[in-house]
């Protein structure tokens, strides 16, 4: 296999899919049975990531319209996962937050894949969770580095 960086990352990402195929990760009935859309998931992921926001950062971190995200919003303050507020600083724009309930959902969808890493870790010699360590602790340095320099 060739060693420039992009076929490598293209390779790793490969190892990433065949990693979690054969997991098999397990959806729990609830989220089988959840009325959530991928929409209104990316919305509630985009205030866990985020915190509370305007409309207008949120259908910018989306990619959207702000009337589709409200048209979102909606449904998910409707089902009681976020909620709206006014800005302390200029009470005519309106911040999203996620409510208690939507904080849980997230809470329990990142529960579910912390489980699947987990059980993948378990299996893992001391020296293979040292390694797996330091990658993890690389990978992290160089988002938090990047995040720090942008900004």
């Amino acid at each position: 296999m060739g060693q420039d960086s992009e076929t490598l990352v293209r390779h790793i990402l490969k190892l990433a899919e065949d990693i979690f195929r054969a997991i098999k990760p397990n959806a729990s009935p609830e989220w089988l049975t959840s009325d959530l859309t991928v929409a209104q998931l990316r919305v509630l992921l985009v205030l866990y990531t985020e915190g509370p926001s305007r409309m207008s950062s949120i259908a910018s971190s989306l990619g959207i319209a702000v009337s589709t995200a409200t048209g979102i919003m909606d449904n998910l303050v409707r089902k009681g996962l976020v909620v709206r507020g006014a800005d302390s600083e200029d009470r005519r724009l309106v911040i999203c937050t996620l409510s208690s309930q939507g904080q849980e959902t997230i809470n329990r969808l990142w529960a579910l894949g912390q489980f699947q890493i987990e059980k993948l870790l378990q299996g893992l010699s001391l020296e293979q969770l040292k390694k797996a360590n330091e990658v993890a602790e690389f990978l992290l340095f160089n988002v938090t580095t990047k995040s720090t320099n942008s900004t």
